[in-house]
C-alpha cells in the first residue's frame, strides 16, 4: 500500500547499480523526489542521467538496488508496472504517429469506446480538453502532428503522458530543440504541473533554465551522484554546476603518441548549411589529424557527421577532399570518395549481426570487386584475416557470427570493413560507447596508428577523456554550429563544458 506519511518522498532509488558487458553505467546512485516538486538532473553526455531514468520508467532492470515508490519497496520494476505506479517519462526522441491528430496520439492504443465497441471520439476530444484546460495547454487537439510545431508536438507528448494519471512526470531534455519563447512556454507548463502535486525529474544541459525552474539540482558524473544543491532560491552558480560536472583525476585519461599531423587539408567544410534557415558550418581536416567534435544532446554534432557521409542531405554549402568538390547526396557517393563512416549504433547501422566476420568485413569492398559466380573463399580470406588480425579481433574463425562477438570485437569488426576498404577520412561517432577499458585502449591504439599512417579522422565523442586525450584539435559544437575551435592549453576539460553549455564565451 502506498505511504501516507507526508515526509515519504514520492520516489526513493537506493544504491542503484546498473552494469552493461564490461561497463559499469550506474555505481550505486541515490536519489530522489518528492510531491509538487522539480528535481533536475544535469551531469555530462554519457554521466548516466538517462540509464537512471529508463530503471525508473522500467526500460532498463538495475543490477542492484531498490526503487521506493510511495513508500513500497520494488527490486524492479517494467514499464507496465512503472505506469501503473504513475510514472511516466517524455523522451526527447518524438515517438508520435504523424498522420494521426493530438487527440488519436493521446489515445493511441488506449481509445474510448462506446457499446458495440464503437470508438468513442467526441468522449476522447471532450477529455484531451479537460485536460488543456487544467494544465493551461494551448493547441489545436484535432490538428494533425505532421503539421504542428515542434513545441506544440511536445505538448502533445506531454499531454499523452498526462492523461494517464500520472504521479512522476520525467522530462528528458524537453526544450533542447526550441527557441526562447517556445522553451518559455514549456517552463511554464512545468511550473504548472508541479502546482498540481505531480513530481518532476528534469533532465536537461541548459543551466540557466534549471536554475530558473528547479527545487533541486542533482548533479551525476561517471554514473554516481557529486552533489545535491537546495535551488528553493533560485541561486545556484552555474559555475558550481559546471565544477561539479567535470573534475575527473588525470590518470583516468588515456595517453596516445603524439605526433604533429601536416599541414595539408585533406577535407574542408565551407559555409554547410543543413537546412535552409541553419547556420553555416566551417571548418577543415588535416593529413593524420585527430580532429575530435563534442556538443551536448541536441547540438547538431551527429547531424553534421551524417551530412558528410550522405546519410543526410544537407541544404547548402560545400564539401572538398583533396581540394576537389564532392557531390555527396548518399552514403555510397561519400564512400566512393574515401569517406569512411563508423555509426554510433553498430549493431543495427554498422554490422549484420547474423553474418560473419567475413561477410562483415567484407560489406564495402565487396561493392568495388569484379563480380565472381562462386564464393571465391580463399580469396576473400586474404583479405579480411590480416586485417582482422591485425586488430587483434577475438573470435574462434572468420566465419563465426558476429552477434556471438564481445561489443569490443564487433567494434573492431566495424573498423576492419573500413580499413579493407582504404578509406582517406575516419569519421568516429562515438566510437568506445559499450565497450570496457581494456579494449577502449586497444581500440585508441588503432586509431593513433590510423593517424601515423597519414589517415585522417574526425572523432564525435560525448567522452571527455576519450576527448581530450585523442584530439589534435576540438570543435565545440551548439546550437547547429561549430561555436569555436581548441587547441593546446584550450582543451581542458572545464573549458569545453562551459562552451558548450554556453556558459562562458569563447575569446
Amino acid at each position: 500500500m502506498p505511504s501516507t506519511n507526508p515526509n515519504e518522498p514520492l520516489i526513493r532509488m537506493e544504491n542503484i547499480v546498473k552494469e552493461f558487458p564490461g561497463v559499469r553505467a550506474l555505481g550505486g546512485m541515490t536519489f530522489d523526489v518528492n510531491r509538487g516538486e522539480i528535481h533536475c538532473l544535469v551531469g555530462e553526455n554519457g554521466a548516466g542521467k538517462s540509464t537512471l531514468m529508463k530503471i525508473l520508467s522500467g526500460a532498463y532492470t538495475p543490477t542492484s538496488g531498490t526503487i521506493h515508490v510511495e513508500g513500497q519497496a520494488y527490486h524492479t520494476l517494467d514499464p507496465e508496472i512503472s505506469q501503473q505506479l504513475g510514472i511516466e517519462i517524455v523522451y526527447q526522441e518524438n515517438d508520435l504517429v504523424p498522420n494521426m491528430n493530438a487527440v488519436e496520439n493521446v489515445f493511441v492504443g488506449k481509445e474510448l469506446a462506446k457499446p458495440l465497441g464503437i470508438i468513442d471520439k467526441k468522449g476522447m476530444l471532450r477529455r484531451v480538453r479537460e485536460s488543456m484546460r487544467e494544465f493551461d495547454i494551448s493547441i489545436d487537439p484535432q490538428q494533425k502532428i505532421e503539421d504542428m510545431s515542434v513545441s506544440d508536438q511536445q505538448f502533445v507528448k506531454i499531454l499523452k503522458a498526462l492523461m494517464n494519471q500520472s504521479k512522476l512526470l520525467i522530462l528528458d531534455e524537453p526544450t533542447s530543440m526550441f527557441n526562447v519563447e517556445d522553451a518559455g512556454r514549456v517552463l511554464n507548463l512545468v511550473r504548472t504541473i508541479s502546482a498540481r502535486g505531480i513530481g518532476i525529474i528534469y533532465i536537461s544541459h541548459f543551466l540557466e533554465e534549471v536554475v530558473q525552474i528547479a527545487d533541486r539540482i542533482t548533479v551525476i558524473r561517471d554514473g554516481e551522484v557529486v552533489r545535491t544543491y537546495d535551488n528553493s532560491k533560485r541561486d545556484v552558480p552555474l559555475s558550481a554546476l559546471t565544477l561539479d560536472m567535470v573534475g575527473r583525476p588525470v590518470d583516468t585519461f588515456y595517453q596516445r603518441e603524439r605526433f604533429a599531423p601536416g599541414e595539408e587539408k585533406v577535407l574542408e567544410v565551407r559555409k554547410l548549411k543543413l537546412e535552409k534557415h541553419s547556420p553555416p558550418i566551417s571548418f577543415s581536416l588535416k593529413r593524420g589529424e585527430i580532429l575530435g567534435m563534442f556538443g551536448m544532446v541536441g547540438s547538431g554534432r551527429t547531424e553534421i557527421v551524417r551530412a558528410l557521409s550522405g546519410a543526410d542531405r544537407f541544404y547548402a554549402g560545400e564539401i572538398l577532399l583533396n581540394g576537389k568538390k564532392l557531390h555527396i547526396s548518399s552514403p555510397r557517393d561519400a564512400i566512393d570518395a574515401g569517406i569512411a563512416h563508423i555509426t554510433e549504433d553498430r549493431q543495427r547501422l554498422g554490422l549484420n549481426l547474423g553474418s560473419s566476420v567475413l561477410e562483415n568485413g567484407l560489406m564495402v569492398k565487396l561493392q568495388y570487386m569484379k563480380p565472381s559466380p562462386l564464393y571465391d573463399f580463399k580469396t576473400y580470406a586474404k583479405l579480411v584475416s590480416p586485417v582482422m588480425e591485425g586488430l587483434n579481433v577475438k573470435t574462434p574463425s572468420l566465419m563465426q557470427e558476429v552477434v556471438n562477438l564481445s561489443g569490443g570485437n564487433q567494434q573492431k569488426v566495424v573498423l576492419g570493413k573500413w580499413l579493407i576498404s582504404d578509406a582517406q577520412v575516419f569519421v568516429f561517432d562515438e566510437p568506445t560507447r559499450g565497450i570496457d577499458v581494456n579494449a577502449k585502449a586497444e581500440f585508441y591504439r588503432h586509431m593513433t596508428e590510423l593517424a601515423k599512417a597519414g589517415k585522417s579522422i574526425i572523432m564525435v565523442s560525448s567522452e571527455m577523456p576519450e576527448l581530450i586525450s585523442m584530439s589534435d584539435r576540438v570543435l565545440v559544437v551548439r546550437e547547429g554550429a561549430v561555436y569555436c575551435e581548441l587547441s593546446g592549453g584550450q582543451i581542458n576539460e572545464q573549458n569545453i563544458i562551459k562552451l558548450a553549455l554556453g556558459v562562458i564565451s569563447h575569446e
